[in-house]
C-alpha cells in the first residue's frame, strides 16, 4: 500500500507531544481522514478497537515504527550544491566567497530546477515533511520552489530572500531597490496563495529578509508593514555570530531581536534562525511576542562562535525547533541535528576548555537528553512554526515515517531485549536513512524504499 489517506494503520507509534518525555502508542490504530487530518487514534482498551485492529487497512510487520515527519525549520535551498564544502572560513567571507555567488546561479531556471529537486527528494527520503525554505532573491527560482514542493507533496514554508543592502551585498546578487524587494516579496505570497495546486496551502510564503546586515531600513520596514497585512510566517538570521551580532548593535544601537521588533518583523509566526547571543530580555522578548528560534546545532559549531543555551530558552517558555541550516552543516538530516543537539547541550554543561577547572568549565544545568531533541524535531517544530503536525493526534496532519530496524545497511541493532522507549532512544542516536523505508505527507506517500 503507499497512500494511507481514507484509510487505517495498525502499528506502534512513537510521539513527543511535550519535551519532557515520549509517548508510546503501542499496537494503535490511527485513522486518517481523505484529506490526511488525523480522525481517530485508538489504543488497546479502547471502545472499537478489537474491530479497528481486524479492519486495519494496514498492519506494520514486527520491527518496524512510526515516527512523526521531522521538521526543519531552518533550511538554504539553494546551497544544497555546497553542502559539505567551505565549512573553515568565518561566516561573512563564507557568504561573499561561497554563498552568494552560488545562490546567484538561480537565474538559470534549468539549474534551479535540477538543485530543487534533488533537495526536496532527498530531504523527504531522510524523513523530513516539513521544510521552512530560504529560497533566493529570484522571483521565478522561488516560485519554481513552491512548484516543485507541491509537485512531489512535501509540506513547506517559502520564502524569496530579501537582501538590498548595497553596503553588504554584492553587486551581482542583490534586489534593484527596497521598493523592488517588497513588491517582489508581496508578488510570491500572492502566487503561492492563488496557485491552483495549493488548494490545500500545504505550501505557505514567508516574509524573508536574510538577516538585518543584508538590508536597509526601508526594506526592513516595509517588509514589517507587509507582515502586518498578510499574516505570513518571517523568516530571518538573528544574533548567529559574533560579526552578525556585533554589527546589529553598531548599526541600530540596538540587538536584532529589539531592532526586528521595531520594524514589526517579531510575531508569533516569526522564526529566528541560530540566536546564540541572545540576552536574557531579548529571550523575553522573543517569547512575550510568541517567536521562537530555529536551532542549528551542527551549524553552529563551525559559525556561530557560541552554542545556544538550549535549555534555558525551554525553560523560559520560549517556541524552539531544529534546522539543518543546509548548507551552513554538513547534513542535511534532522536525524544528525537531534544528535548534535544533545552533544552541544553536553558540551555547554560540562565546558570544552580542560585547562580550566570543572567547576568553572561550564554552564551547570545545560543539558538536554533525546526525548527533547525527538520532540523539538517533530512536534516543537509544529509548535514553532503554528502548524498542526509533530505528533499522532485527532486534528493533527498525518505526517510520518516508517522506520524499519532491520536492514543490514541501516544503523540500528536491537540485539538484546529493548524496552519500546530504549528502542526509540537507538532509532534517534543511530537510524540513517536506510531504517526509513516509507514517508507520508498528509497520508500521500512520498517517498519509499
Amino acid at each position: 500500500m503507499s497512500d494511507i489517506a481514507g484509510k487505517t494503520i495498525l502499528a506502534t507509534f512513537f510521539h513527543a507531544p511535550d519535551r519532557h518525555a515520549v509517548e508510546v502508542l503501542e499496537e494503535t490504530v490511527i485513522a486518517i481522514a481523505a484529506d490526511g487530518q488525523i480522525e481517530a487514534v485508538i489504543r488497546p482498551g479502547a471502545v472499537g478497537y478489537d474491530t479497528a485492529h481486524e479492519s486495519a487497512d494496514l498492519t506494520l510487520p514486527d520491527g518496524c515504527y512510526v515516527l512523526p515527519g521531522f521538521v526543519d525549520c531552518h533550511v538554504h535551498a539553494p546551497q544544497y550544491p555546497q553542502l559539505g564544502q567551505a565549512l573553515d572560513v568565518p561566516l561573512e567571507v563564507w557568504l561573499q566567497q561561497y554563498t552568494f555567488p552560488l545562490e546567484a546561479r538561480y537565474a538559470d531556471l534549468d539549474f534551479a530546477r535540477r538543485s530543487y529537486s534533488t533537495l526536496v527528494e532527498d530531504l523527504l527520503a531522510s524523513g523530513t515533511t516539513t521544510a521552512l525554505y530560504f529560497a533566493t532573491i529570484h522571483q521565478e527560482a522561488t516560485r519554481l520552489l513552491a512548484d516543485i514542493c507541491l509537485e512531489k507533496g512535501q509540506r513547506a514554508l517559502v520564502g524569496k530572500v530579501v537582501m538590498d543592502n548595497a553596503e553588504s551585498c554584492p553587486p551581482y546578487y542583490r534586489d534593484t531597490s527596497a521598493e523592488a524587494a517588497i513588491a517582489n516579496t508581496r508578488a510570491f505570497i500572492d502566487y503561492v496563495r492563488a496557485h491552483p495546486g495549493n488548494a490545500a496551502a500545504r505550501v505557505l510564503p514567508v516574509v524573508t529578509p536574510r538577516f538585518i546586515p543584508s538590508c536597509t531600513d526601508e526594506a526592513l520596514a516595509g517588509l514589517g508593514q507587509l507582515v502586518a497585512e498578510c499574516g505570513c510566517h518571517v523568516q530571518t538570521h538573528c544574533s548567529e555570530s559574533d560579526w552578525a551580532h556585533g554589527y546589529v548593535l553598531d548599526r541600530h544601537g540596538v540587538t536584532d531581536a529589539e531592532s526586528l521588533d521595531r520594524f514589526g518583523l517579531l510575531t508569533r509566526r516569526s522564526v529566528l534562525a541560530h540566536s546564540n547571543f541572545l540576552s536574557d530580555a531579548d529571550m523575553d522578548r522573543v517569547v512575550a511576542r510568541g517567536a521562537g528560534v530555529a536551532h542549528c546545532a551542527l551549524s553552529n559549531a563551525y559559525f556561530a562562535n557560541s552554542v545556544f543555551p538550549l535549555r534555558a530558552a525551554l525553560e523560559r517558555g520560549m517556541h524552539v525547533g531544529l534546522g539543518t541550516d543546509i548548507s551552513g552543516g554538513p547534513s542535511g538530516s534532522l536525524f544528525e541535528a537531534a544528535r548534535m543537539t544533545i552533544a552541544a547541550s553536553r558540551m555547554l554543561e560540562s565546558g570544552v576548555d580542560p585547562a580550566l577547572p570543572a567547576a568553572s568549565r561550564g554552564r551547570p544545568d545545560s543539558r538536554i537528553d533525546f526525548a527533547t531533541a525527538f520532540h523539538l524535531a517533530t512536534a516543537g517544530g509544529g509548535v514553532l512554526l503554528d502548524l498542526p503536525i509533530g505528533q499522532f493526534a485527532p486534528g493533527f496532519r498525518f505526517d510520518a515515517m516508517v522506520i524499519d530496524t532491520c536492514p543490514r545497511d541501516g544503523g540500528i541493532r536491537l540485539l538484546a531485549q529493548s524496552s519500546q522507549e530504549d528502542i526509540l532512544q537507538k532509532i534517534v542516536h543511530t537510524a540513517n536513512r536506510a531504517n526509513i523505508t516509507r514517508v507520508w505527507v498528509d497520508g500521500r506517500s512520498v517517498s519509499s524504499r
